[in-house]
């Protein structure tokens, strides 16, 4: 099962660039490797990531099979009014994971 870890800025001024990481554990699978039976592994990726803040998408990452296992991310926005930032991973198997922060701008 997949857990993330979101480190948003409590409070803000508006105005303000804020960082945003998060990091997410999820049982990556590149879907070369072979298993200890001779069959080839099934892919298990996380395929997208988004961050929409009070609903307008400003962050999106594509992941391919190279990304590394609990992929961490860290970006940039400007702080613009109070509300909540929602974060979504989707990969294969129907995987989705969505978490939201709140941030206070003043």
């Amino acid at each position: 099962m997949a857990r993330a870890l979101i480190n948003v800025p409590p409070k803000a001024k508006v105005g303000d660039i804020i960082e945003i990481k998060t990091l997410v554990s999820h049982p990556m699978e590149t879907g070369y490797r072979v298993g200890l039976g001779g069959e080839i592994l099934p892919r298990n990726i996380i395929q997208t990531f988004t961050c929409a803040y009070n609903g307008e998408e400003i962050y999106r990452a594509e992941f391919s099979p190279a990304v590394a296992a609990n992929p961490y991310l860290a970006f940039h926005t400007l702080a613009m009014e109070t509300g909540t930032l929602e974060f979504r991973w989707t990969g294969d198997n129907d995987f989705l994971l969505v978490e939201t922060a709140s941030i206070t701008v003043e």
